[in-house]
């Protein structure tokens, strides 16, 4: 069964046939989003705000004021998505911290979003602390080639040995989507939060484990630029909701941890008038 964020499950309503996608068709439909218009800093903030809408109403009981959240992210467009959600949370009133697996390159989407998060005063951390009550995995996403290594190897495993929930951001870091199956390195998440479409082996029994539970977000692509796939794809409609619900749910199986508030302290930063300059869109 599929049912919206917020909402109770109905019974008579069958789930529709979601299709999953492997990472290049995906890429393709990203390209495809492009030639209409359609910007990776827009579907960036659609994502973002999904998902922290999951992270508040899943985990922090629909009200993350005060409540301790980490944001672990990488340099590319799952990082960039997760830093919209760092600052979404941050807004609502929850203490947020960011680690990055690295500095974004200057010039792309993710650095932008960095930008803006460390203009608000979010601090950026070195480590993921080891008392916090939520983690938002945006590390790696559909576009994973090979097993993790580095710094990447050493903070999954760090986040997977705490007890700490974890949210990923479309496909849980070490995930392969064009394999569709998660890799020797892997995080293993309470829930995932997928893009546009079911990314190809997220909704496998033999996954749960490391997917939790499955919700898709609405980040506004057309349905029908997935009719130009080869062969073509013909997606459901979200029918209205931003976020749908698609791995049956399994009941109360949070990690928890005790945390007492204020874990990060917000930074007081200047702000300044920001000159713009005449620049083409960003690529997808």
């Amino acid at each position: 069964m599929t049912d919206t964020v917020g909402q109770k499950p109905d019974a008579s309503v069958p789930a529709p046939p979601w299709p999953e996608l492997d990472a290049r068709q995906m890429r393709m439909i990203d390209d495809l989003a492009e030639g209409i218009g359609l910007g990776l800093l827009q579907m960036m903030e659609n994502a973002g705000r999904a998902l922290a809408l999951v992270a508040s109403e899943r985990f922090l009981g629909g009200n993350a004021a005060g409540r301790a959240v980490v944001v672990s992210v990488g340099a590319g467009g799952n990082g960039g998505g997760a830093l919209v959600a760092a600052r979404r949370l941050a807004t609502w009133g929850a203490d947020v911290g960011v680690v990055l697996l690295r500095e974004p390159a200057a010039d792309t989407a993710a650095a932008h979003q960095l930008s803006i998060v460390r203009a608000m005063g979010i601090p950026v951390l070195s480590d993921v602390p080891a008392r916090c009550e939520l983690i938002l995995d945006g590390m790696i996403g559909y576009s994973l080639r090979g097993t993790p290594d580095g710094r990447a190897a050493e903070l999954i495993q760090d986040i997977n040995v705490g007890n700490r929930p974890v949210l990923s951001l479309d496909v849980p870091s070490g995930f392969d989507a064009m394999r569709g199956e998660p890799g020797a390195v892997c995080i293993r998440a309470d829930a995932t939060v997928t893009l546009a479409a079911p990314k190809r082996g997220l909704s496998a029994a033999q996954h749960r484990a490391i997917v939790g539970d499955l919700y898709l977000a609405d980040i506004s692509i057309p349905p029908h630029l997935y009719m130009q796939l080869s062969p073509p794809v013909s997606m459901p409609s979200f029918g209205g909701n931003d976020i749908v619900r698609l791995a049956p749910h399994r009941g109360q199986r949070f990690r928890s941890a005790n945390v007492t508030n204020g874990a990060f302290r917000r930074q007081t930063v200047a702000v300044k008038p920001i000159e713009r300059p005449d620049r083409p869109g960003v690529g997808v």
